[in-house]
């Protein structure tokens, strides 16, 4: 007997275009931590390739590089899809290039001084041409050279802030997808048991769940983080552990509410077994706090995460996390080079408020009422 509203769920949520607009947003941020690799300018494993003479450029850079040769290695498709490419390529940025019979003479960009803004003086240096990747043209070799473009800056090491950028969104929707996953899981389970049991066991759980959610939720996270270790799987599990106490507190409220009902007393009396009253009555009408509350975790999870690698906690560099990217980057953005900070806290700001909204548009189309 589900409330007959969550057939019209789709329709209730296109009716709020902001609700529509921010579910395409979120569907595009899944998308792009899917095929994170693919997108990436760089697809190196965690978008490392450093190049240090172009650290800190604006937006829009774009730099001629000659590629150094390196050791060829074959490498699994589905292991570069979710890993990236371990082949990290090396290149010297330059402005021109002469070359000789043997050697090649390059006028090296050097970069711009991050102080006075000024660009560095360009440098002239000679190497054998055996070093680079070459290709023949009229029988003559020439380096392989590249334009590599920068939309989104490069941070202090010179590397692609778009590509982290892309590669971090997986770290964030995976933290929030598993963390909505166990705190269902386990906030579900027990808000079930303790609102349809009653008595001793109900009292248990309270005593449980307002012990937990007696204490702060990221000194809860720091807790488990610095006894299991700072793995990413730890975070993962960390981070979805300390949510599950608001699924349980409104199922079980939810619970109390609907066992009374008549429907209810019915199923019994036709000698319908627990299990089968909860999933078939009971389970269908919750559906809409459930969901309610599972995007406000999804929001919650990315913020938790985000905070630890911002504090050291949690996602270490190299690996890409929106909240290390803010901690590498927040002192260059306090001596005015903004754009290096700014742009991964507006990824931030963008997905949370995205799946916030979607969160309000499901409370509507369910008509939930949550004190």
């Amino acid at each position: 007997m589900a409330n007959n509203k969550t057939n019209n769920l789709g329709l209730n949520l296109i009716r709020n275009k902001w609700t529509g607009i921010c579910i395409i947003i979120l569907c595009l941020y899944f998308l792009t931590a899917v095929f994170a690799y693919l997108l990436a300018p760089d697809n190196s494993t965690d978008a490392n390739e450093q190049i240090t003479e172009i650290a800190l450029h604006s937006p829009g850079t774009s730099i001629k590089v000659v590629q150094i040769k390196r050791p060829e290695i074959k490498e699994n498709p589905i292991i570069k899809f979710f890993k990236g490419t371990k082949m990290i390529k090396t290149y010297i940025p330059i402005i021109n290039y002469t070359v000789y019979k043997d050697s090649i003479r390059l006028i090296q960009y050097k970069g711009i001084n991050p102080f006075t803004k000024k660009k560095i003086p360009t440098q002239v240096s000679n190497y054998s041409l055996n070093i680079f990747i070459t290709s023949n043209t009229n029988g003559k070799k020439i380096p392989v050279t590249a334009i590599k473009n920068y939309p989104f800056a490069t941070d202090g090491y010179g590397r692609c802030i778009l590509s982290r950028i892309i590669i971090g969104s997986r770290i964030s929707m995976t933290v929030g997808i598993l963390a909505v996953i166990i705190s269902l899981t386990m906030g579900v389970v027990v808000g079930l048991l303790a609102g349809y049991s009653g008595g001793k066991i109900d009292d248990f759980l309270m005593l449980l769940i307002n012990t937990i959610w007696s204490i702060p939720t990221l000194l809860l996270v720091f807790a488990i983080v610095m006894a299991m270790g700072r793995g990413i799987q730890i975070i993962y599990l960390a981070v979805g552990l300390t949510l599950w106490v608001d699924v349980a507190r409104i199922v079980r409220g939810q619970v109390l509410s609907l066992k009374e009902n008549i429907y209810i007393d019915a199923a019994r009396s036709l000698g319908y077994g627990k299990i089968r009253i909860v999933r078939k009555h009971i389970l269908p009408n919750i559906l809409g706090p459930i969901l309610v509350v599972a995007t406000g975790n999804f929001a919650t999870a990315i913020i938790l995460e985000a905070g630890l690698s911002y504090l050291g906690f949690g996602i270490q560099p190299p690996r890409p996390s929106w909240g290390n990217m803010l901690n590498e980057n927040y002192g260059y953005a306090l001596s005015g080079n903004y754009l290096v900070a700014l742009i991964p806290a507006l990824a931030i700001v963008v997905l949370v408020l995205s799946v916030n909204i979607i969160g309000n548009g499901l409370r509507d189309a369910y008509d939930v009422k949550i004190d």
